[in-house]
């Protein structure tokens, strides 16, 4: 879509296989990361797995000048604080359309130990709780192999993109003045 960035968090965790920097994340090792969420870098910060992730603040705040809409995927207290910050912000909360999808797809990446999955699985019930905080919900069904072509869930945020652009209080006054005096 024209006029839509995808925002790249930055993260301690090592790449993994196929991840590239300054694509996939910004990887920093923990002291770099410590000293720039000390000097107010970032938008949100969380630790997960024991790892720190955070939305770069100067990626956004420039993309949105240069007239762009920007696309996170913070995790849902995450989202919540780039709220706070931005309030203008629309939240999309993305749900699994079965928790056991979920729990094969992460199997399948094979980049998570047994206990490591159940405690991501255990953090998505929780953060399901906050679902109300948020301005959309997306139910991300799983795609049949053969209809990898057709992803619902990302037609549907474009569709959630397109209409929030059409939004009234995104026009000044003077658009509409002008329209009414051609």
């Amino acid at each position: 879509m024209p006029r839509l960035r995808y925002s790249v968090s930055a993260t301690t965790r090592p790449p993994r296989e196929g991840e590239r920097e300054g694509e996939s994340y910004f990887f920093h090792d923990r002291p770099t990361f410590e000293k720039r969420i000390a000097a107010g870098d970032f938008l949100e910060t969380k630790e997960y797995d024991g790892h720190l992730y955070g939305t770069p603040r100067s990626f956004i705040e420039e993309t949105l000048a240069d007239g762009y809409d920007v696309i996170m995927k913070p995790e849902v207290n995450g989202a919540l604080e780039i709220k706070r910050a931005f309030s203008k912000a629309v939240l999309v909360f993305l749900l699994p359309d079965r928790f056991s999808h979920l729990r094969r797809r992460l199997a399948a990446r094979r980049t998570e130990t047994a206990d490591e999955i159940a405690a991501r699985l255990a953090i998505a019930h929780e953060e399901l709780k906050l679902i109300r905080s948020f301005d959309y919900v997306i139910i991300n069904e799983q795609a049949p192999q053969d209809a990898l072509d057709t992803l619902p869930a990302v037609n549907d945020l474009e569709a959630i993109v397109r209409a929030e652009r059409f939004r009234i209080h995104h026009y000044q006054d003077d658009v509409f003045r002008k329209l009414e005096e051609s």
